[in-house]
């Protein structure tokens, strides 16, 4: 990051961080956060999604949770403490440090070891600097009100077949040629997708996990500007009241959307993944593990 000093203006930034669990009784693995530096000039916003492992031993004594929060908090730290380092450095030293905190008691090499998406934000006054790895989502809203999509689409590129199986689909975890997520290798962050923008160039951001993302991805709602649009004229909360009315309606096209969910996932063995279901009148496009229920997170800032 460039210092705020060499130019650029900094506006009043205005963040809305609101996350909600899939299922009441069961604990929300996403962590989010929005914090401004010391200095007071610019911002960052950090948006993790924890992966839920099977059934069975993942190698690890602490659960999704810990991990998501020991994670994203090294994460915010270093991303607003830390202008020298670029945001993938940012990212490997959060791993470290978060695999540190657990190395003697857990095996860390275990395919299964707890482990997140990522979707963080960063800017000041001339930069806006972005990661994202695995499949969170990072949208950049520009002052014309065009909206760009950061994606790390290498999950969906992972064929059918190999996402039917747990045990295929461990094969490629964090393997060339698969896809990547944050777990114990502090080396994945050289494999996240990253880039930067000019900050006049960014009116507003917004990161979302996939439980969020679903009103685009999965139900078909509408495209990333629409998305937008309901986050700024209804905020983050709006969103994710959008998406638990299509996951609990009852009739019209979220109907016929749902039961073919779960007519996938009463077909589906061993809990195996659901093949991801489109928008009514799509064809579905792969396979992945879309839950009924998912915990939804969105983090909306406005520049």
């Amino acid at each position: 990051m460039q210092d705020p000093s060499a130019g650029g203006r900094l506006g009043i930034m205005r963040t809305e961080v609101v996350t909600l669990p899939g299922l009441p009784e069961r604990p929300n693995e996403d962590w989010a956060a929005a914090a401004l530096p010391a200095s007071g000039g610019g911002g960052t916003v950090v948006v993790l999604d924890g992966v839920t492992p099977p059934a069975g031993d993942d190698g690890c004594v602490h659960d999704v949770p810990w991990f998501t929060a020991r994670l994203g908090g090294a994460l915010t730290e270093l991303s607003a403490s830390r202008s020298d380092m670029t945001l993938p450095e940012v990212l490997a030293e959060a791993i470290r440090r978060t695999a540190d905190a657990h190395r003697d008691t857990c095996d860390l090499s275990h395919v299964r070891t707890p482990q997140a998406t990522v979707a963080m934000a960063r800017w000041d006054a001339v930069t806006v600097e972005f990661l994202v790895l695995s499949d969170a989502v990072l949208l950049l809203e520009s002052p014309d009100g065009s909206v760009r999509a950061v994606l790390d689409d290498r999950l969906d590129r992972v064929p059918d077949e190999v996402l039917r199986s747990h045990e295929a689909t461990d094969r490629l975890r964090n393997r060339e040629g698969g896809f990547f997520t944050a777990a114990a290798d502090p080396e994945v962050a050289r494999r996240a997708v990253t880039g930067a923008a000019p900050r006049a160039a960014v009116r507003a951001l917004a990161a979302l996990t996939d439980g969020a993302a679903r009103w685009v991805e999965l139900f078909g709602a509408g495209d990333w500007a629409d998305c937008f649009g309901v986050l700024g004229k209804e905020g983050a909360h709006g969103l994710l009241a959008r998406v638990r009315s299509l996951e609990a309606r009852s009739d019209g096209g979220a109907h016929g959307l749902l039961a073919r969910v779960r007519s996938l996932e009463a077909r589906s063995d061993g809990g195996a993944p659901w093949p991801k279901v489109q928008g009514e009148g799509e064809a579905a496009s792969g396979v992945r593990r879309w839950k009924l229920h998912d915990d939804a997170t969105a983090v909306y800032a406005v520049l």
